[in-house]
């Protein structure tokens, strides 16, 4: 008997408009079932492209698969809904994003791992794949420093404690006991935990144990709305703790007031200078990939890049500056 079969399990699936990936990702986690003793919860936020038709066919053939409702619509609540309704007896909450794949002992890995080092939250590294040319020059972005600003749980490391990662495994005690997601968050709910979390006296690992594929946006403006919205949560982080952004978030918030700006070169030139550089900059590590690396894809992921910086200090100061607005009024 493996340590993963002492403890029981809460699995949950998020998902908006998965129809093309809910039933192979629940037919991929379905062995893990018996070895966790675990359940599956898909939380749906309203779909519309018959990922809710599918789900409770499924259900109906699998007891241990349960659909729930998530009016919210956001990851946050959909993840506290499913531990409230459910999640009463369990030892560990697995989250599972709809638009990604993991390999076939991942969540068993997970528990395990948890088990072994005593963590109250287990993270993993993710890689970032594409299929069309625009999501395969994202992924390439995302996994570069240019992206991702060498982010550990982009790149991936050897087994340690970290202050944050991709949320993979939380113990259900640790997750009730500091209440659970933030649901005004929308995006960096999980940067906002585990500050929380941390602050609480829990601790957090990062597994080399074992991995997940994450797929990006296939278009500009889904891109650019996505990294929006990771701004706007990174600065409710700062607003809610005072908890300052990294060095590796503090040079992408330049990028939007450099770009504003510019427009100050119809009065002198030396405006657009700043721009210039951190384009230059960019694109030219595009060609570095394409060259260093031999990767075909390197000048597209320095547009894919530039279009994440731009967008995450956008969304950073649009809600700094509409906090300022209310607090003024």
């Amino acid at each position: 008997m493996t340590p993963a079969r002492s403890t029981s399990s809460l699995i949950v699936i998020p998902c908006l408009n998965e129809a093309m990936h809910i039933e192979a990702l629940v037919e991929k986690l379905r062995p893990c079932l018996d070895p966790l003793n675990a359940r599956i919860v898909v939380a749906d936020g309203g779909s519309t492209d018959g990922t809710r038709e599918i789900t409770r066919d499924l259900a109906a053939d699998e007891s241990r698969l349960l659909f729930l409702d998530n009016p919210q619509r956001i990851q946050s609540a959909a993840i506290n809904r499913a531990v409230t309704e459910f999640g009463t007896g369990a030892d560990f909450l697995i989250r599972i994003d709809a638009h990604a794949t993991y390999p076939d002992d991942y969540c068993v890995r997970l528990v395990e791992e948890a088990i072994a080092v005593g963590a109250d939250s287990v993270v993993v590294a993710m890689e970032t794949v594409g299929h069309s040319i625009f999501q395969k020059a994202t992924a390439v972005a995302q996994n570069s420093k240019l992206g991702n600003g060498g982010s550990k749980h982009r790149i991936g490391a050897a087994g340690h404690w970290v202050e944050h990662g991709h949320h993979a495994l939380m113990r259900i005690d640790a997750f009730r006991a500091i209440g659970g997601y933030d649901e005004s968050f929308s995006h960096n709910e999980d940067a906002e935990f585990d500050y929380r979390l941390r602050k609480a006296g829990y601790r957090i690992w990062m597994t080399d144990k074992t991995s997940m594929v994450y797929y990006p946006r296939t278009r500009i403006g889904p891109l650019f709305r996505q990294y929006f919205g990771y701004g706007r949560g990174r600065a409710r982080n700062f607003l809610k703790h005072r908890a300052m952004p990294g060095v590796r978030q503090m040079l992408p918030m330049a990028v939007a007031p450099v770009a504003v700006g510019a427009f100050l070169a119809i009065i002198n030139w030396a405006a657009i200078i700043p721009l210039g550089v951190w384009a230059a900059a960019c694109l030219g590590y595009g060609v570095w990939i394409a060259l260093g690396q031999r990767n075909p894809y390197g000048p597209l992921a320095a547009v894919s890049a530039m279009v994440m910086h731009i967008a995450w200090s956008a969304g950073f100061w649009r809600e700094l500056l509409s906090f300022r607005d209310r607090a003024t009024r």
